[in-house]
């Protein structure tokens, strides 16, 4: 079903579609990951541990690096070494500004980073004291970029030391790409998007295979695959991978799952973006908006059928929330697109299984966090406020058998409830008392002393005697829609309307006018000179 914020402005689309975009598994030897099952799968491979020791396991890392080099030199494969400070995706760009069309590995990248390897300790008569390395020191990984016939640029990061974990990216978008193409549907693609496509209901169902077991069992064939193939082969030759019985594991670490709206122009998409951040970023307490300038401005598209990839030239503005491992963004993509994903970056924070097998259950928790922010969002942009609610704040209300007193917008206190209200109404997670308390701190300056959780649960109360929020239950608040919409209108009516109207009014000192007036502040002026006239009429004393 589309959410609120899309069916607003349908009719400025062209068509939208959902995708799972950015996927990070991780490959993981079971045994290898503790001291025991270490020791163990050791035992397999030597017949015995009296040569496990830290020689060993360094030998064993200098041979995966010399076979890696020497099974690229023979395939002539580039191997990119980069430095501490340089992007190892710049570096790829360079030595490979197009990627190759034809399956296989096209580039080996090589960079030093932390991770927490085997120290192996003697002692006694064959004693060992297996543990992990702290700090974790700074090792060679090797990060092999395939070209897959389905999932098209994949990418396998190996540690060369033993148990040698992998870390896997896929892009969901270049899968999508492959299949679509297969069924022959017609579409343009600009670097990680679509943005002209023919039948927008055949490209989403094919997106939406992303999410099927068929889908999920493609992709652990595909890992497996270039995994035994290529990288552990340089770490493990086939008669040493039978004998000590390794083989791998997989589990998600990371997820991306985006909802993609493609506008019918540029310059609409433009406006309205501007638009949402302009009205909402105060209120949803949004610190992480960002512009990056591109090489031209948006206007005019023009339909081009055919996949093209490359860099986008145009302005890209990021609208960020951060909440823990979790993580909400919308910004513009290419010429025309609005992007708006919510990302997970542990996928431990979810209270389920993380193996290969329960994707399709992690992408509908994304969906559900994406779809409650677009929601959120679109209630705090368009707020609105009945003629009696004004009035009935103040009064007294019933709220079980309590009776509490009412929400009295002079007090400053009441109204950074509401803003705290509003702000953590977007994360994706629920709230308490201790959250709004910390937020009203933060607000407001207080110390943790000055407002604790048991002074906004009393705040709270207020709130929902008007139904404005209500309990889950539990301890646990929520904002209804409707509820949003009021505290929205509330505070656009409190701090932007009538605190810097009757502020010019009774003030009617001149001013230096600024040089560039937004249309925001026109308005202002011309209110505030039909305020100042009617306050002269009525006889009403204005300050100097």
């Amino acid at each position: 079903m589309p959410d609120p914020f899309s069916e607003y402005y349908a009719d400025l689309l062209h068509g939208s579609y959902d995708c799972v975009d950015r996927v990070v598994l991780n490959a993981y030897f079971p045994l290898g990951g503790s001291p025991g099952g270490f020791r163990t799968w050791w035992r397999a491979l030597y017949g015995t541990d009296d040569n496990l020791d830290n020689t060993h396991l360094m030998r064993m890392a200098g041979r995966f690096s010399r076979r890696m080099y020497g099974w690229a030199a023979k395939h002539k494969i580039p191997v990119i070494k980069c430095s501490a400070n340089e992007r190892p995706h710049e570096a790829l760009e360079e030595e490979c500004p197009e990627l190759p069309k034809r399956p296989g590995v096209f580039c080996v990248v090589v960079k030093r980073a932390p991770f927490p390897t085997w120290d192996v300790r003697r002692f006694g008569n064959g004693g060992i004291d297996l543990r992990k390395n702290k700090p974790m020191p700074y090792v060679n990984h090797y990060a092999f970029h395939v070209m897959d016939k389905d999932w098209g640029h994949m990418i396998f990061k190996v540690c060369g030391h033993p148990p040698f974990t992998v870390q896997i990216i896929v892009n969901g978008h270049e899968y999508v790409a492959n299949a679509a193409r297969k069924q022959r549907l017609q579409f343009s693609k600009e670097e990680n998007c679509f943005t002209e496509f023919a039948n927008a209901a055949g490209l989403q169902r094919v997106a939406d295979t992303l999410r099927s077991s068929d889908a999920i069992g493609r992709l652990k064939q595909a890992c497996e695959h270039w995994l035994y193939k290529v990288c552990l082969c340089l770490a493990l030759d086939v008669a040493e991978q039978k004998k000590s019985g390794f083989r791998y594991e997989f589990v998600t670490y990371q997820a991306e799952y985006s909802r993609n709206l493609l506008f019918e122009e540029g310059s609409v998409l433009e406006k309205v973006f501007q638009g949402v951040i302009d009205r909402t970023r105060s209120m949803l307490d949004v610190k992480t908006v960002k512009t990056l300038f591109g090489r031209s401005r948006r206007g005019q598209h023009e339909s081009r059928w055919e996949v093209v990839v490359e860099r986008p030239s145009y302005d890209l503005t990021v609208f960020k929330i951060h909440c823990g491992k979790l993580t909400l963004k919308m910004y513009s993509k290419g010429e025309r697109v609005l992007r708006i994903e919510a990302i997970v970056h542990n996928t431990r924070v979810f209270p389920m299984s993380r193996r290969l097998e329960k994707i399709p259950d992690m992408v509908a928790r994304l969906q559900a966090m994406l779809e409650r922010f677009m929601g959120v969002l679109r209630c705090v942009d368009v707020a609105c406020l009945d003629e009696s609610t004004w009035e009935e704040l103040p009064t007294p209300s019933q709220v079980g058998q309590a009776r509490v007193a009412g929400v009295d917008m002079n007090k400053v206190r009441m109204r950074a409830v509401l803003q705290a209200v509003l702000a953590l109404a977007v994360l994706p997670r629920r709230w308490g008392s201790a959250a709004v308390a910390a937020k009203v701190c933060e607000i407001l300056g207080y110390t943790p002393d000055q407002y604790q959780a048991r002074h906004a649960s009393y705040d709270l109360k207020k709130l929902r005697g008007k139904n404005l929020i209500h309990k889950d239950g539990s301890r646990y608040y929520e904002a209804s829609a409707a509820g949003l919409q009021t505290i929205a209108a509330l505070a656009i009516l409190q701090d932007k309307v009538i605190k810097p109207i009757l502020a010019k009014a009774t003030n009617p000192t001149a001013q230096k006018t600024p040089a560039a007036c937004g249309p925001i502040e026109v308005h202002y002026a011309a209110i505030q000179q039909e305020v100042a006239a009617l306050c002269q009429t009525l006889g009403l004393a204005t300050a100097a």
